[in-house]
């Protein structure tokens, strides 16, 4: 049988509100003294490059792993001293595929409804074929599944336990673009009915399906907020330039060193930097060349992601 939550039904409700933790394996300063607060019924996003402590930051939220420093609590329980409190209301979906595939989908579900004790088993699994989708499927065997059933079974698997947190470790990777708007559209109508999900990804898309974003990088918090202040409050200005002259100019400007951010955006070219006088300065010496249209551009999350991304790469050298 399930314990019951000691969350509140408002979703005001904080869920997780946690005070500089960090966490080190051997020498390693894997993540740098985190802080965060996250309401019920809100999606998360944890971004940042590979190695960057956000599987390890979520990890430590849920109560799955031990901090070594700071303080906090998730769905009411103490991060360390009511752990396993903490995990039995925690749906934990890993980036591998994990079931048996010789067995069918609902003997997969059966299976782990079985390992965790959990009451109305029949009930429960009847529920998550029918809530992803998954009842037509019902008998086909795991192994046989394109990518996107694979993960629509993972997800019910999750889900089985009725959990107040779900984690979901870059889920969407390898997936079709089809799939995995199918699959935010799931995890949407969960955050509505008062799910809270926590979830790590590299695609920018995703990101912005989330209520608000945090960007790591090296294990520090660079950024958190909603898409908007993340933006905002990166300060950018951002000049699109489109032609047949590009790539010249994107191996000059980088040659010269005095652009802060070069990046190619499809056919065009995305140039920026936080001191506008400074980038006008150093882009006037090719504004007249023949073959380019310069034009002012709103500054993107990946324009963000890129500039915070160059600027951890600068201090850590």
């Amino acid at each position: 049988m399930t314990k019951e939550s000691p969350l509140a039904h408002p979703r005001s409700q904080v869920v997780i509100d946690v005070e500089g933790l960090t966490k080190r394996f051997g020498d390693h300063l894997v993540v740098d003294g985190f802080s965060i607060q996250v309401e019920r019924g809100r999606i998360q996003g944890f971004l940042g490059p590979n190695g960057s402590g956000k599987t390890t930051t979520i990890r430590m939220l849920c109560g799955l792993l031990t901090p070594d420093g700071g303080r906090g609590s998730c769905l009411g329980y103490d991060i360390r001293r009511e752990a396993e409190r903490i995990k039995s209301r925690v749906g934990y979906m890993t980036q591998k595929f994990s079931f048996y595939e010789d067995l069918t989908i609902r003997e997969n579900l059966d299976f782990v409804a079985r390992i965790h004790c959990l009451d109305r088993r029949k009930k429960r699994v009847e529920k998550a074929l029918e809530d992803l989708g998954l009842s037509s499927r019902r008998n086909q065997l795991a192994g046989s599944l394109s990518g996107g059933w694979k993960q629509r079974l993972a997800l019910s698997a999750c889900l089985l336990h009725e959990p107040d947190l779900l984690l979901l470790d870059e889920p969407t990777a390898g997936v079709d673009p089809k799939a995995r708007r199918e699959f935010w559209d799931h995890i949407n109508q969960l955050a509505d009915d008062g799910l809270t999900v926590l979830v790590s990804t590299h695609y920018m898309d995703e990101a912005e399906r989330c209520h608000e974003i945090s960007y790591l990088a090296y294990g520090k918090l660079l950024a958190t907020g909603t898409v908007e202040e993340v933006v905002r409050g990166a300060g950018l200005t951002i000049w699109s330039v489109s032609g047949p002259a590009v790539r010249e100019l994107a191996r000059d400007l980088r040659a010269g060193g005095k652009v802060e951010m070069v990046t190619a955006f499809g056919s065009a070219l995305h140039l920026g930097g936080q001191d506008r006088a400074a980038l006008d300065v150093a882009l006037a010496p090719y504004r007249d060349r023949p073959g380019l249209v310069w034009k002012q551009a709103e500054a993107e999350l990946e324009d963000v992601f890129i500039h915070l991304m160059s600027q951890a790469e600068d201090s850590y050298r």
